[in-house]
């Protein structure tokens, strides 16, 4: 698992991120779960990847790029856990 928190980031630049990496259209390679939310300080992400290497090889090659085009500075805070267990409701599918 990997949880991310970037201080700073607007819904607005994180759409331009998500459009432009378009994750939802291609799914990247050993990506599972991806979780989004805002409060007073910026951006926090859940995610679930196969591996922190399959995260890595995402960022450098389409979230990298995106972040810049979107004009994002700094770097967030995040860190990567083993994941335990994973359940997923039964109906529950595709991207909100």
């Amino acid at each position: 698992m990997m949880f991310m928190r970037w201080a700073g980031v607007t819904p607005e630049q994180y759409n331009i991120v998500r459009d432009t990496a378009s994750w939802e259209e291609t799914a990247p390679a050993g990506g599972q779960v991806h979780v989004a939310w805002f409060d007073t300080q910026g951006l926090n992400v859940t995610d679930v990847w196969d591996s922190e290497q399959a995260f890595q090889t995402f960022f450098s090659e389409r979230l990298a790029p995106a972040v810049e085009k979107a004009g994002i500075t700094g770097e967030p805070e995040s860190e990567f856990c083993p994941l335990h267990r994973r359940f997923v409701s039964p109906g529950v599918i595709g991207a909100a």
